[in-house]
Parts: structure tokens; C-alpha cells; sequence
């Protein structure tokens, strides 16, 4: 389907060509779908209209839900977070332009399926961390540096950004750390060894810390 701009040239008019091409993929196949899925996914990111791409991961944690921007990876979230809820918080924090694009999150499917059959032990992903702001990001940043099979006391990391008292507070930025497993907030613990809150669950910590701990 073409229009015409206003010097009378022909221009291709591309929501017309896919909005067709959806009524024919409809009554057609998966196969069909999907290609039209990829081709909305090419347009998008050719007419810069795809701020955040997203994809879901099979683990041993369960179902993970991976964002990332064009500055890096913005989001990993748990099915007990609620992915549909943690989707409609990045339209309405970052952009509203978001559509699942997997492959654009390659190498984070990758690094990710790496760190769970113990042959990784760090990420080399850029990381955008928007969505950290202050003494948070400060304990996040030094969380990257609390290496793998290692614990760190919130008292520690807290001591690290600049504020040794704030221990309650490294303790909420790493509950609340929109960057789980790649920036490794399931390593830091209480003083007294308990493993304190995560944003995955306990569970999940646990399983985290046993993959460590046997690697």
C-alpha cells in the first residue's frame, strides 16, 4: 500500500503494509505471526520507535523477564514481581515504546544460560542503571565487585558507598535492585549470616548461592 506526498510522489506507506499483512497473518499461520512480529520489531528499531526490548527466560529460578535500552540491560524480573506489571512500570518510568524483540537480547539470553550452567562468573553486558538513583546505585555499583561464591554483609557494602550506619538502607537498595543475578545483590547477607530479603524470594537466593557455592 503507498500514499502520496504532497508533491504527488508515491511514498510507502508502512503502517498500511503491516496492518494488511496482520489480516492475512491471522487467518493464516504461526509461522506467518511470527514473521510479521519480526518484521514490526525491524520497523520499529529502523524508525526509532523501540525505546525497550524485552524477552522472557526459562531458568532455574523460574520465568525471567529481561529489558534492555540501547544503553544496556534496564530490568530482570521474577514471575513473583508480575511481568505484565513490571512491563506497564517501564512504559511508564522510561518510554512506552516497548516490544518484545528477542533478539535483541541475545547475548543477555546468553550470558544468563552461561551463569546457570556454571560456566560464567561474571557479566560483561553493558548495564543501564536509570533505574537506580543516589546512595542506591552507589551500593549497587559496588555490589558488581563482590565476586562470585563470596558473600558481603549490607554493613559492608554500606560502609563501601560512603555511609557505614546506612546498612538498613543498602539492605533496601538490594531488595529493590531492578538488575537481579547480573548485579548480584542475592551476595549480600547480614552481619549475623541470615540471608535477608531479596526481590526473587528466599528460595530463589538459596538456589543462587547453592549454584555458587558448588561451581
Amino acid at each position: 500500500m503507498t500514499t502520496h506526498d504532497p508533491n504527488g510522489d508515491p511514498t510507502t506507506d508502512v503502517t498500511g503494509d503491516l496492518t494488511d499483512e496482520l489480516g492475512r497473518a491471522l487467518s493464516g499461520s504461526a509461522a506467518h505471526l511470527h514473521r510479521l512480529h519480526d518484521r514490526l520489531v525491524a520497523v520499529a528499531q529502523a524508525e526509532g520507535i523501540l525505546d525497550i526490548a524485552y524477552r522472557t527466560l526459562d531458568t532455574p529460578v523460574g520465568a525471567l523477564l529481561v529489558a534492555a535500552t540501547e544503553q544496556g540491560l534496564v530490568k530482570v524480573a521474577y514471575a513473583v514481581q508480575g511481568h505484565d506489571r513490571v512491563l506497564e512500570e517501564l512504559a511508564s518510568s522510561i518510554s512506552p515504546r516497548v516490544l518484545q524483540a528477542p533478539a535483541r537480547l541475545e547475548a543477555v539470553a546468553r550470558e544468563i544460560e552461561e551463569y546457570f550452567t556454571g560456566r560464567r562468573a561474571a557479566f560483561d553486558l553493558p548495564l543501564d542503571f536509570r533505574l537506580s538513583h543516589g546512595f542506591r546505585r552507589d551500593v549497587l555499583t559496588h555490589l558488581r565487585g563482590v565476586s562470585f561464591g563470596t558473600t558481603a554483609s549490607y554493613a559492608t557494602l554500606a560502609a563501601a558507598a560512603g555511609s557505614p550506619k546506612a546498612f538498613r538502607a543498602a539492605g533496601s537498595a538490594c531488595a529493590t535492585n531492578p538488575l537481579p543475578i547480573v548485579v548480584p545483590c542475592h551476595r549480600a547477607i547480614r552481619s549475623d549470616g541470615t540471608l535477608g530479603r531479596y526481590v526473587g524470594g528466599t528460595d530463589a537466593k538459596k538456589t543462587l548461592l547453592t549454584l555458587e557455592a558448588a561451581a
